[in-house]
């Protein structure tokens, strides 16, 4: 990755509520005169916008406001963030490109009492935007190739097993670490 910035590790990733994953189009299409019309793609790697959610509470949003100005660069630089997609959870690089008019939108929740003096730490603020990842990971097409040929889940446990095997049944030793 490119990216010199990292989301906060002070800050929680986004919720599943409201996170969407929209793949932008490379394709054109030219309409023709008569018969089909073509198409073709216009480039090989385009970025995809996530909707993203999440919950903060009053300290992780001053801290989140204060990364996304001084380091995300109000939204327009790059930054490293783990975002969940086909093969689970994965590293991306992302900016915000936005809701609407601003990079994100924000809406507060109160908790606690008004009579308590500590009143505002029960207070959540549900911050929304929508990211532009430049590639999100999937699988090569030599890995697609063998997802369709074979059996993934048995692969899958035939993984687990030999790492249970090398890691817990094999001996002293003999054991790989």
């Amino acid at each position: 990755m490119t990216a010199n910035v990292d989301w906060p590790d002070q800050l929680p990733l986004p919720t599943f509520q409201g996170y969407n994953i929209e793949p932008t189009d490379s394709i054109l299409r030219t309409e023709m005169e008569s018969g089909a019309a073509r198409q073709r793609a216009q480039f090989t790697q385009t970025p995809t916008r996530i909707a993203v959610r999440w919950r903060f509470t009053m300290w992780q949003f001053a801290l989140f406001e204060s990364w996304w100005k001084h380091k995300a660069r109000e939204g327009a630089a790059y930054f490293n963030i783990t975002l969940l997609g086909g093969l689970g959870m994965v590293d991306h690089e992302a900016r915000f490109i936005g809701k609407g008019s601003g990079s994100y939108t924000v809406e507060v929740l109160r908790g606690g009492k008004a009579g308590n003096p500590d009143y505002r730490q029960g207070v959540t603020w549900i911050v929304s935007s929508t990211l532009e990842v430049r590639e999100r990971a999937i699988l090569s097409d030599e890995a697609l190739d063998i997802a369709l040929q074979e059996d993934v889940p048995g692969l899958i446990a035939a993984i687990n097993d030999v790492h249970s095997l090398i890691h817990t049944t094999m001996p002293g030793p003999a054991t790989w670490s």
